[in-house]
């Protein structure tokens, strides 16, 4: 079970590092990327909640330690968005890693669960990677980026993390 405390512990890191997201955002008046943001922080700790949930039904140990303080200083929108896609792939690639795992072990029980992150994590590397698309074009347009921001955060939570 440690390896799904580690895949706790990292969903907890991500909630936290959108959370910080979201706060450079809004510092910003960049209140559409803020709310995009802090719509992740929530997904990401429903997430965690998903594999607590998981580990306790089947009588294991949760053991939820210390996060780290996730990077404040961003250049840019742009940049807020790049180092939010490169921490979808550093998470894709730990449940990838975990289902190899589980795989290794014969956990078969474990396997849809981890499949369905792993189809999440598809969906969430392809939307953080058409918004920096989509700030690559914006580019220094204040205009244009203000229009963005007004869309991006038009973005809903639907609040089902099963779906």
């Amino acid at each position: 079970m440690q390896a799904f405390n580690d895949q706790i512990q990292l969903e907890f890191a991500s909630a936290y590092t959108y959370l910080q997201m979201s706060a450079w955002c809004e510092a910003h008046d960049l209140t559409g990327l803020a709310t995009w943001m802090r719509t992740q922080w929530a997904e990401e700790s429903k997430h965690a909640i998903k594999f607590i949930d998981f580990v306790l039904d089947r009588a294991g140990e949760v053991d939820l330690r210390p996060l780290e303080a996730p990077a404040r200083d961003f250049a840019s929108p742009l940049d807020v968005f790049e180092q939010a896609l490169a921490h979808e792939q550093r998470v894709t690639a730990a449940i990838g890693a975990l289902y190899a795992q589980a795989s290794d072990l014969h956990d078969y029980s474990s396997l849809p669960l981890l499949q369905w992150f792993l189809n999440e994590q598809i969906e969430e590397e392809a939307t953080v990677r058409q918004i920096v698309a989509e700030l690559r074009m914006v580019a220094d347009d204040s205009s244009a980026l203000l229009l963005l921001d007004r869309e991006i955060g038009s973005r809903r939570d639907s609040g089902d993390i099963n779906s």
